[in-house]
């Protein structure tokens, strides 16, 4: 009986051991299953947020490039309109004393020869300060002209050089520094663009 009971007993542990060892074995197996999954997982979550991060990079890069090349060329811009600006200045400035009084002496007579057969005259219209420089000289050196109905009249806005029309305002052709200077400002200012451009591009 006793032998019976033993071997009932060292039966009984033994089919304990067993079940147990095989829910342990089946635990750690879905405990190392689940583990890989985990970790799968995890390296995917790793990978894409390397990823999110290349390409927030990247564009950040882009967006630094862009931003700085937008910013050079609203410097250039700015430089090339102060430039402009300042050559326009310098362009008026010098025209006007370009117009001094021997200047016009020359180109009066010359240009007046054109118009003095135009009907009902002809008006030369100068700054007030250059008329009355000029007022003796004209009455000598265009006598001629001014018998056949030429006549020099003081004009505003003209710091220097001259108008020249018809009486009837038909015709006319603008020799003022003014106009001068801003047809030779058209010039150079185009000019200076194209000098910008090119020195931009080699930068």
């Amino acid at each position: 009986m006793d032998i019976q009971l033993q071997e009932l007993i060292e039966k009984i542990k033994k089919d304990g051991i067993e079940a147990a060892s095989g829910e342990a074995a089946r635990l750690k197996a879905a405990a190392e299953s689940e583990a890989a999954l985990i970790i799968e997982a995890a390296k995917k979550e790793a990978a894409g947020i390397i990823e999110r991060g290349k390409a927030d990079a990247e564009r950040d890069r882009k967006a630094g490039i862009a931003a700085v090349e937008q910013a050079s060329r609203n410097l250039i811009l700015a430089f090339k309109t102060e430039i402009e600006g300042l050559l326009t200045k310098i362009i008026a400035r010098e025209t006007g004393k370009a117009y001094d009084s021997d200047v016009l002496k020359a180109a009066i007579p010359e240009v007046v020869k054109g118009w003095s057969k135009a009907q009902g005259g002809v008006n030369v219209i100068l700054g007030e300060a250059q008329l009355k420089t000029l007022e003796d000289w004209s009455k000598q050196a265009l006598s001629a002209e001014i018998s056949r109905g030429v006549e020099l009249k003081a004009g505003k806005n003209i710091a220097g050089g001259f108008r020249i029309g018809e009486k009837d305002g038909s015709a006319y052709y603008d020799f003022s520094a003014e106009a001068v200077a801003e047809l030779l400002s058209a010039y150079v200012n185009p000019r200076l663009a194209e000098t910008l451009k090119s020195a931009a591009r080699g930068i």
